[in-house]
């Protein structure tokens, strides 16, 4: 008898429920990983995260190996993938964790009534959050829209959680032929341009504990403190962890407790309120599947974006080429390791969405190839935030500034420095807004607008003008 466990974006063996139940039925378990991007589409994994999953994926059939079992690669359409698996291996169930993403729910939905039919024993388990998404609701049964009455109710629902152990050994899994090699998946690029990743990350679950330790261990003492400063590492950089299962939210509140005692006291509050909000995004997608795409306030589905240059300035951003030192840093940043510091995204995000009038759509698919981390919910839910179409948004009206912006949360300029050398030599009151410099100060500090660093590409004060002149053309 053999139980298939069908592994996704839970690339764990630490708390992982699916793992836990195919083991409970004494049969034989074979691990299989199944690459189907098409079936994920329009939402098929970026760039940077295809470099994540072939990491993580070498990480986990390492830790499966080394207690006695190994992850089977399979790629092709994943019906006929698990049907061929049964029949060879005689499996009579097939366990897997859920995933919230609509083409994957449709697609998840069509395989478990096609199995049943066949005959197998189908389960899904809840893995990747602390509430499933439909456990969480008002007093009038309907899904929340506002964070702070969220995450309240999740508070007042939060129990101690009992995470499971990875095991110390796993039954060998059957002998099958067929199966592709990891390198076959074709996740690596081509042309190297991973450099800035391989110096940034460590995939895997062995990582993803490690790396939580040092932070609950350290850096959350000052987290509420530190988290909106770009120049200094005092996030936990977790998410694409968290995005590819290799640590469980519930591992991470356990591990809060043991080291803190209440979850929502100082000086962990922060922290888990973090967690909250990525379970927001979920709640979010999965009671609003339309958001990767449309505006979930309709009133923004006729606003005015511009028409003209935008191809340029879209460009231009990509690779932080926009005259603004804030900007261009944290797009920099981005490209160089797959990662942006979140008070970073904000600015670039309202910049993109408000000073040039771009669609936060056009920005959401660039974060989407180039983040590590890069997560539907979370995605959408931080692309609609700032652009102030989406639930709990920040007001249409907040621009962020991004020089006012860089001299709060970057006063020694250690953030730009790092990511737009070529202004290094301005003192701080000018590095943040290099046009205001006087000329003979540009001159001794080797920048020349226009050549050595872009000259600014648009006015701040007079594109946020225009952002809410249109904005005026849409409000209720």
């Amino acid at each position: 008898m053999t139980a298939i466990l069908w592994l996704r974006r839970d690339l764990r063996l630490d708390d992982n429920p699916a793992l836990q139940a195919a083991l409970a039925t004494g049969a034989a378990v074979l691990p299989v990983y199944i690459h189907a991007p098409d079936e994920e589409s329009p939402w098929e994994p970026g760039g940077a995260s295809r470099w994540w999953l072939h990491a993580s994926l070498r990480s986990l059939d390492a830790a499966l190996r080394e207690r006695g079992s190994r992850l089977h690669i399979a790629r092709g359409d994943s019906l006929n993938v698990l049907k061929q698996l049964a029949a060879e291996t005689g499996a009579t169930q097939v366990h897997w964790s859920r995933l919230y993403d609509p083409s994957t729910r449709e697609r998840d939905t069509r395989i478990k009534q096609a199995l049943r039919a066949a005959g197998l024993r189908c389960e899904s388990h809840g893995s990747a959050l602390l509430f499933e998404p439909w456990e969480i609701s008002t007093a009038e049964h309907q899904p929340y829209r506002v964070f702070s009455a969220f995450w309240r109710a999740c508070v007042k629902a939060l129990t101690e959680p009992r995470p499971v152990a990875a095991p110390d050994r796993l039954p060998p899994p059957p002998e099958i032929d067929g199966g592709v090699s990891l390198d076959a998946l074709g996740l690596l690029p081509r042309i190297p341009w991973d450099d800035g990743l391989k110096a940034t990350w460590n995939p895997g679950e062995f990582s993803a504990r490690e790396r939580t330790e040092e932070f609950l261990d350290g850096q959350v003492a000052d987290y509420s403190e530190l988290r909106d400063q770009p120049g200094i590492p005092g996030t936990s950089r977790l998410a694409p962890h968290l995005h590819f299962g290799e640590i469980s939210p519930r591992r991470i509140l356990s591990m809060v407790i043991e080291r803190f005692g209440d979850p929502t006291a100082k000086p962990v509050e922060a922290f888990v309120r973090e967690v909250g909000w990525r379970e927001f995004g979920y709640h979010l997608l999965y009671h609003f599947p339309q958001t990767p795409t449309e505006p979930l306030n309709r009133q923004f589905a006729d606003f005015p974006w511009a028409s003209a240059e935008v191809e340029a300035q879209l460009r231009a951003w990509q690779r932080g080429q926009t005259g603004i030192p804030m900007v261009d840093a944290g797009m920099r940043e981005l490209w160089h390791s797959g990662w942006m510091h979140n008070r970073v995204r904000m600015v670039v995000a309202s910049f993109l969405t408000k000073n040039l009038l771009i669609p936060w759509q056009d920005g959401a698919r660039w974060f989407w190839d180039t983040l590590v981390d890069a997560d539907l919910a979370s995605n959408t839910l931080g692309w609609q935030w700032t652009a102030g179409c989406g639930a709990d948004a920040a007001p249409y009206f907040r621009v962020f500034n991004p020089v006012r912006q860089g001299e709060r949360f970057d006063p020694d300029g250690r953030y730009v420095r790092r990511w737009c050398p070529e202004l290094r030599e301005l003192p701080d009151k000018y590095l943040h807004q290099p046009w205001a410099a006087p000329e003979t100060l540009l001159r001794s500090a080797g920048v020349k607008l226009g050549e050595s660093y872009p000259a600014p590409m648009v006015d701040l004060g007079k594109s946020r003008a225009r952002a809410l002149a249109a904005y005026e053309q849409v409000k209720g």
